[in-house]
């Protein structure tokens, strides 16, 4: 592991014979060691190729903060946009339930599809209630964050919430719409979002998972301190999320 992080393999990795030879031990044990360190995401190969170190993701979000990938796709020196798939007014039960809205309630659907260098990244659907979020529906989202036309427009500023991340199989269609290699896994971040502990947005985001990675420090003492990938020291600051 010390020979990968000091980047002595990132032109190119050695075969198993060349790896027997340096480490004195047999060929099994270096097939083993192979593939634990494929299973852990360190390396990458494909039937009949030489492995190859896995490419670090793009761009890292801060784990459990209010973060902005609108920002964080900026802080990487990546440039950042959004093709506006839909936004209307709709009813959606379930979702008005989360909201604990009556299920009749009309909601706010926004759905883009974000993108980072012009590659896409992710897919983001939002609901809000369409009492409160209503005048949305005349902003420009293509180079917006959500949070910033909402207090822009509404006055209303998100101030907390609950977050659920979890690995999964893009549908076909997410696939094709992120140009995600047929081996991707992507993120599905599910989040409720809160003014004063007062539920307000729905959003499900299914991002790729080779371009996007989730971030904390910790110690024995403070436990969790959350970070960007822009700082250089451990910090609790938040930056907002879109």
């Amino acid at each position: 592991m010390a020979r990968l992080e000091a980047g002595e393999f990132d032109e190119q990795f050695p075969g198993e014979l060349a790896l027997v030879e340096d480490y004195h031990v047999s060929r099994h044990t270096v097939r083993e060691a192979l593939r634990q360190l494929r299973a852990d995401g360190v390396i990458v190969a494909g039937r009949g190729r030489q492995p190859r170190v896995a490419p670090a993701p793009e761009i890292e979000q801060p784990f459990g903060a209010l973060y902005s990938l609108f920002a964080s796709v900026e802080d990487a020196g990546l440039a950042q946009r959004s093709l506006v798939r839909t936004l209307d007014i709709r009813a959606d039960g379930v979702i008005a339930e989360r909201l604990t809205l009556e299920a009749s309630a009309l909601l706010v659907y926004l759905e883009r599809l974000r993108f980072a260098d012009e590659e896409p990244l992710a897919i983001d659907r939002v609901w809000l209630p369409a009492s409160l979020a209503a005048p949305l529906l005349d902003a420009d989202f293509t180079r917006t964050s959500l949070y910033h036309e909402l207090a822009a427009r509404t006055g209303v500023r998100m101030d907390r919430g609950h977050e659920n991340v979890h690995a999964v199989i893009p549908t076909p269609a997410e696939r094709a719409l992120l140009h995600a290699p047929a081996n991707t896994a992507a993120f599905a971040i599910n989040r409720l979002g809160c003014v004063k502990n007062h539920p307000v947005e729905w959003r499900h985001t299914v991002v790729r998972g080779d371009r996007f990675a989730l971030t904390a420090e910790f110690t024995t003492r403070s436990g969790y301190r959350l970070t960007t990938s822009t700082e250089t020291a451990p910090s609790q600051k938040s930056k907002q999320y879109e």
